[in-house]
């Protein structure tokens, strides 16, 4: 199969991008955290604060902060235990007991293929490269020294390491949730990869660190720096973490350094492989990411030029109907609050009337704190707007019911199609695990349907995927702030989304689906993991 037929598959046919007769084996199910064995650790402060609102802005880098920031990011926030009940002819046919450690960050079946390393250089830890243990709150050091110029030489020197006190590296380990989803987990792992960046933006507000997103870097060189095998993991983004404004160090020169390879650069530091821990007795062969992850790498600075923002940037036809929302102020909330509230709700869904001015606030929150410093956008010009969000729209009051698209620039709804288009949704959900006729708005995030091939290649889908999940994570956030709750579905139709928003005439396509809106108490039993 060709790579471009096996995207396509992923997008407007995923049965057909796994064997049919595949069945995951739970019992060798791999855990949802990487353990490594026999390194140096070093715990973080298990102290965290539950409210990030009025922290000051700090003077420098303490270790303190920076564990109660990995902890926001992605560690291990909530226990849960569901029970799916089995009626067969009025008879308990038994019982399903499903348990999960849940993170701030929604994950495709609660798998979080993604993994979180770090580069820091404080005074209170060895200068070096860790990776955040999830399970145990703790850092575990995998290579000690200073690599502000290796770094900043995988990143084509774009960068100015020394004006950071750090970085972290987002990472997919393949085979976390391929053993679920077969192939159909490539497309997850870029969405679930976006969902954690966008929560760890946002939380580096709060600590008042400033971040930019490199998604264009040396793969084999980063992964080298980390001891990955590429064979069973690799990063997907460089963020780089900083107490002084992006403006100063994030640049996107380094014409003037020259060529330079992966091969010449992994060249310059020994190779490392530590041992770790999976659970899986076995794992099965995924050919077909380990194609796509080898046709998106980049193997020289040449490939990290300035991108023709025609071939990234998303597309706003005019025309149609237009309803103007009303005007919103930015919402103001404690994310600590909203994050530790959020759950993605399947059958608990309850139609509650939502307003305009609920809908307006939603949507003006999510795209204002959606803009990011990152590697794809030119300075000095105005950032790509590469995603967008439409939606289906039902029972709102002020809104007639419709399938929209929004206008960020002008803060309005433009038309597509008058009606209500619930019962079509609802037919394309595979597997019926949402009720969407209890759901006033079924929002669509949506991008290029060609995923930037022609400027990025194959590694245009993964970043595509990558700011889908990002967009999706403010959305959820500024749902639960407005009382709202939002799941986050591929198990859509995206054909019929398509053809509901006309997207094809503009070059777009649906990436996932976001139902949201009240939900009653679910049946499970959780606790936080927080005092």
């Amino acid at each position: 199969m060709s790579l471009k037929s096996f995207l396509h598959k992923l997008h407007y046919d995923p049965d057909l991008s796994r064997p049919p007769d595949f069945e995951p084996d739970w019992h060798n199910a791999p855990l949802a955290y990487k353990l490594y064995r026999g390194l140096p650790t070093f715990a973080l402060s298990s102290e965290v604060p539950l409210t990030l609102e009025g922290r000051p802005v700090p003077d420098r880098p303490e270790i303190r902060d920076i564990g109660h920031f990995l902890w926001y990011v992605y560690g291990l926030a909530q226990l849960c235990q569901s029970v799916f009940s089995m009626d067969y002819g009025g008879m308990e046919g038994g019982a399903n007991v499903f348990h999960s450690l849940r993170r701030f960050a929604p994950s495709g079946g609660s798998l979080y293929p993604s993994e979180l390393y770090v580069y820091l250089k404080t005074d209170d830890l060895p200068v070096g490269m860790y990776h955040y243990d999830t399970a145990h709150h703790r850092l575990v050091l995998l290579r000690l020294g200073d690599y502000d110029a290796y770094l900043a030489r995988g990143l084509g020197d774009r960068c100015d390491l020394a004006a950071c006190f750090g970085a972290v590296f987002v990472s997919t380990v393949f085979w976390k949730n391929f053993f679920k989803y077969n192939n159909f987990g490539y497309r997850l792992q870029g969405l679930d990869a976006g969902a954690l960046i966008g929560q760890l933006l946002e939380s580096a507000k709060r600590f008042g660190y400033h971040t930019g997103v490199y998604f264009r870097f040396l793969d084999r060189a980063v992964n080298h720096l980390l001891g990955l095998d590429e064979q069973e993991e690799s990063v997907y983004a460089v963020i780089p973490l900083s107490l002084q404004p992006s403006g100063s160090w994030f640049y996107g020169g380094g014409a003037e350094a020259g060529v330079l390879t992966s091969r010449q650069l992994c060249a310059a530091l020994p190779a490392i492989r530590h041992e770790h821990y999976v659970r899986s007795s076995r794992t099965t062969e995924y050919p077909m990411l380990l194609r796509m992850n080898d046709a998106s790498l980049m193997e020289t600075t040449e490939s990290f030029g300035p991108l023709d923002a025609a071939n990234i940037g998303g597309t706003m036809t005019g025309g149609g109907e237009t309803v103007a929302l009303p005007r919103t102020q930015r919402l103001s909330f404690d994310l600590a609050s909203v994050v530790r509230k959020r759950y993605s709700p399947h059958l608990d869904f309850v139609f509650s009337t939502v307003d305009a001015n609920q809908t307006a606030a939603l949507l003006h929150e999510a795209t204002a704190s959606f803009p990011y410093t990152n590697d794809l956008d030119t300075a000095g010009r105005e950032p790509g707007k590469r995603v967008s969000i439409y939606g289906c729209l039902y029972g709102i009051e002020g809104i007639p019911d419709g399938a929209y698209r929004y206008d960020a620039l002008a803060h309005e709804l433009r038309l597509i199609r008058a009606g209500d288009y619930r019962m079509l949704l609802q037919q394309g959900i595979a597997i019926g695990n949402v009720n969407l006729f209890q759901t006033p708005l079924c929002l669509h995030v949506a991008a290029d349907r060609n995923h930037y091939a022609d400027a990025l290649g194959f590694r245009g889908y993964r970043i595509q995927q990558m700011e889908a999940g990002m967009l999706v994570q403010r959305l959820l956030i500024a749902g639960v702030a407005l009382g709202l709750n939002g799941h986050p579905l591929l198990s859509f139709n995206p054909a019929d989304c398509d053809k509901i928003y006309r997207m094809e005439a503009e070059g777009v396509t649906s990436l996932i689906q976001v139902p949201l809106g009240a939900c009653r108490p679910s049946s499970r039993l959780q606790g936080g993991l927080y005092s």
